[in-house]
């Protein structure tokens, strides 16, 4: 362990950082729950946001906390976790957070995060302070996620299509209209059941490494639980509005029905991903899931160079929120 003395109030403020970081991560990723039920005019923003927010926090009922554990126990060597660490990666993230969100573009809280850890380990301790093994599943995750939800969701559409064939596409419409509330529930709980659990790995590696966590203990303490879960939802209901537009209609036009297929092959992506302890990106899942959707209908349906534009944001982010990362841990040694 580190021995460096944190005091209190440093752990506080990284607390009160990684609670505010995971804030923004339902924030910025709000758009990706909620884009397709909003564009296609099933609910009105307002009405969208409420019900994401209720199922990210719902979700703390349904998983498993395994994809804190890797995100605490499996991305750094807990070993070199100190204050600076926790800081740098924090910083990193939120940083690289700020400037997509800005710009509108929908890149991967997710793997911000986890760039973050790596850029600060290494800046502190060299490459030797990776884990090999978690951060190779968080990786081949940026390919097998958006690829699994773009087959599910190009699959569910065939299937749809062949089962309704003869049906008046108005009532096709109306029936996918209801399901499309299911489906976007059912994605904002994967949401939540993934995408909260990341900060519960940090500050659960934090309080371990402050001497305020047992380092063999189970699970986190249960408050940590119940305000990362919490923060996300609040997150999630303020929305992150400059993206639903991109998520929603620029990468393909949607209908209930397509988005009742995109969700549902995006939900399932997620909650494979979480009951495999892995930490994936629900920006890439949703975005495959959209794609996979508009080229069933027609491949020229699908804007492939917005597409080709968003997956240079994800090959970018965890390089460009590591690099951060690691001038933040810099400026924490020489301030904290």
């Amino acid at each position: 362990m580190d021995t460096v003395q944190m005091s209190l109030w440093v752990i506080i403020f990284l607390v009160a950082l990684a609670v505010a970081f995971d804030f923004m991560n339902g924030f910025h990723d709000a758009a990706n729950s909620i884009a397709t039920v909003v564009s296609t005019g099933v609910l009105k923003p307002h009405q969208a946001v409420a019900m994401a927010a209720a199922f990210n926090v719902i979700a703390v009922f349904v998983f498993h906390l395994k994809v804190a554990a890797t995100v605490g126990k499996g991305t750094v060597d807990p070993a070199i976790v100190d204050h600076y660490v926790v800081f740098g990666a924090l910083v990193g993230a939120i940083t690289w957070n700020i400037i997509t969100w800005y710009y509108g573009i929908p890149s991967s809280s997710s793997h911000a995060l986890i760039g973050g850890l790596v850029g600060a380990a290494v800046a502190k301790a060299g490459t030797s302070s990776l884990v090999a093994s978690g951060l190779f599943k968080t990786v081949a995750f940026i390919f097998v996620a958006p690829i699994l939800g773009m087959v599910l969701g190009s699959l569910l559409m065939l299937i749809v299509g062949w089962m309704f064939f003869r049906t008046p596409p108005s009532r096709v419409d109306k029936w996918f209209r209801r399901l499309q509330l299911v489906s976007a529930a059912m994605y904002s709980l994967g949401h939540g059941g993934n995408d909260a659990q990341k900060t519960i790995g940090i500050i659960w590696m934090l309080l371990i490494a402050g001497g305020y966590a047992a380092q063999g203990a189970a699970e986190p303490p249960m408050w940590v639980i119940i305000v990362c879960y919490v923060a996300i939802g609040l997150g999630t209901m303020f929305g992150g509005w400059r993206i639903v537009k991109t998520m929603g209609q620029k990468i393909t036009k949607l209908k209930p029905v397509g988005g009742f297929c995109a969700e549902t092959g995006g939900a399932v992506t997620l909650f494979v991903a979480s009951a495999l302890g892995i930490p994936v990106s629900t920006t890439h899942t949703i975005t495959g899931a959209i794609v996979g959707v508009g080229s069933v209908q027609k491949m020229s349906a699908v804007r492939w160079g917005l597409a080709g534009n968003i997956v240079w944001a994800w090959i970018l982010t965890i390089p460009a929120s590591a690099f951060m990362a690691a001038i933040a841990w810099w400026i924490g040694t020489h301030i904290m």
